[in-house]
């Protein structure tokens, strides 16, 4: 019986590890670039944090820190869409966003 537990118990452990293996994608060989900036209140100059900062088209995200930075890695050197939003502002959309133009990317939000 011992036996059959503990076989029971492997087995489930491998299966589990197996499983999670298979969820984690691994990036692209060429994902190199990365989105970062700045994300402050269009009125106040202030930073704002806990901003989502979209790449459309994929599953990529961050939200900004409370100094409003955030940066998005792992991404295809080339143009991109993104989307920055914040409860009780307006969301922003900034089209072909090039990943080599996001030096100093500062976003300014407004406030609804």
């Amino acid at each position: 019986m011992k036996k059959i537990i503990a076989l029971v118990i492997v087995m489930v452990f491998a299966v589990t590890a197996f499983a999670e293996g298979e969820n984690k994608k691994p990036a692209p060989a060429s994902a190199n670039s990365a989105i970062s900036g700045q994300v402050i209140d269009m009125t106040t100059g202030e930073a704002l944090a806990g901003v989502e900062v979209c790449v459309q088209g994929t599953e990529l995200k961050a939200y900004t820190d409370f100094d409003g930075n955030f940066e998005i890695k792992e991404l295809t050197p080339g143009t991109y869409d993104v989307v920055v939003s914040l409860i009780a502002y307006r969301k922003s959309l900034i089209e072909n966003l090039s990943t080599s133009e996001t030096e100093d990317l500062k976003v300014k939000l407004l406030e609804e």
